[in-house]
């Protein structure tokens, strides 16, 4: 199987960004994508500004490392990428801001990309997100998501469980490790000021869309878990108020289906598939990660030591989705990306995160 040739869009300072973690993946044999990072695009730490900006030494460092070691070019813009050669199928992989991903985006269509691997959840809006998928369709482009949960393990396990056990019920739960204070959640609040449903649980929701039916036209009833959920107004650095959720548990019912999400801002740093009755006994939970990561991620860490913690847990599911998006491009067949969210099921997650938002905090008032 032929590589594929990526260009990575936003890389970050090293240790901490998504991007960066993006490349070290690809550049490691062991994680066994059939891509090579031929190119990176850094628009912040490449300007003059970002040079002398916190992160910009390292980042120095690192470009200079990998130019030197691995070939790979580096430039501060997009359109500055050399055009694609003949026979060569082109990747684009961004992580960026979310509200620079529209024009990053496009930048990526003008030089000859086949694919596009785009960071969740894409865009701001709704209808930007519709923008970038139609000017994509329009071109032949296609874009898949970093929603990284869909082809996780304990998601699979999950479901199957469900599936062979008629009667049972399903709650995602994602738990975040954040300092039970205002200050720390007035930090959170602000940082990630889109909200819990457009960014920790965008994740859940792009679950109940792929594998649920779940869309703002399908939902036939939402309903809150009171006890659980709490929904708070605090006070960021700059001073502003920000309301958002610090727990949420909820249902969603369609025709067909019924999934619970749940999400703790405080909770820990796992993700989890609970299984219950129909009574709401606990039958199992599936966790990622797992005794069968363990060995993943503790390579990872041995591999490239001080990096986010997040980065090591998630190692294991952000290789799978490369590994299949690569796949599927060299191999010019989109079934290869077996789960991978496409922006179809972006736009219609944010679409259920904007819908449920408002419906969910008059619940808990």
């Amino acid at each position: 199987m032929s590589e594929v040739s990526v260009v990575l869009v936003g890389c970050g300072a090293p240790l901490k960004s998504m991007g960066w973690y993006h490349a070290t993946q690809i550049l490691h044999e062991g994680c066994d994508i059939a891509a090579r990072l031929d190119f990176i695009v850094e628009p912040w730490f490449m300007s003059e500004a970002g040079k002398s900006s916190p992160g910009g030494a390292e980042f120095a460092d690192f470009k200079k490392t990998l130019e030197a070691t691995k070939g790979v070019k580096f430039f501060q813009h997009v359109e500055d990428v050399p055009p694609v050669e003949n026979g060569v199928k082109r990747l684009a992989i961004i992580s960026a801001r979310t509200s620079d991903n529209p024009g990053l985006f496009a930048s990526c269509l003008g030089i000859g990309c086949h694919a596009i691997f785009l960071e969740k959840p894409g865009a701001t809006s709704v209808s930007e997100l519709e923008t970038m998928r139609d000017k994509a369709k329009d071109l032949g482009v296609s874009v898949f998501m970093g929603f990284n949960k869909n082809v996780s393990k304990f998601v699979a396990k999950s479901r199957e469980y469900a599936k062979s056990h008629p009667q049972t019920k399903v709650t995602f739960l994602h738990n975040n490790n954040y300092e039970e204070s205002p200050e720390s959640l007035g930090e959170c609040f602000e940082r990630n000021s889109e909200g819990m449903l457009k960014n920790m649980a965008i994740h859940e929701l792009a679950l109940a869309v792929t594998f649920y039916g779940v869309s703002v036209d399908s939902i036939a009833s939402v309903e809150a878990d009171k006890d659980y959920s709490s929904c708070k107004i605090l006070e960021g650095p700059s001073g502003k108020s920000f309301t958002d959720f610090s727990k949420l548990k909820f249902t969603i019912k369609t025709k067909d289906n019924e999934v619970s999400i749940a999400a703790d801002r405080c909770g820990g740093d796992d993700s989890v598939g609970i299984i219950t009755d129909d009574q709401g006994k606990e039958l199992i939970r599936f966790t990622m990660p797992d005794d069968e990561d363990a060995t993943t991620i503790k390579n990872a860490e041995e591999r490239i030591a001080g990096a986010m913690p997040y980065f090591y847990v998630q190692d294991p599911d952000y290789a799978t989705l490369k590994q299949r998006v690569a796949k599927a491009i060299a191999e010019g067949d989109l079934a290869a990306a077996e789960g991978v969210a496409t922006i179809d099921v972006a736009v219609e997650t944010l679409k259920v995160a904007e819908y449920l938002t408002p419906i969910l905090m008059e619940q808990l008032k």
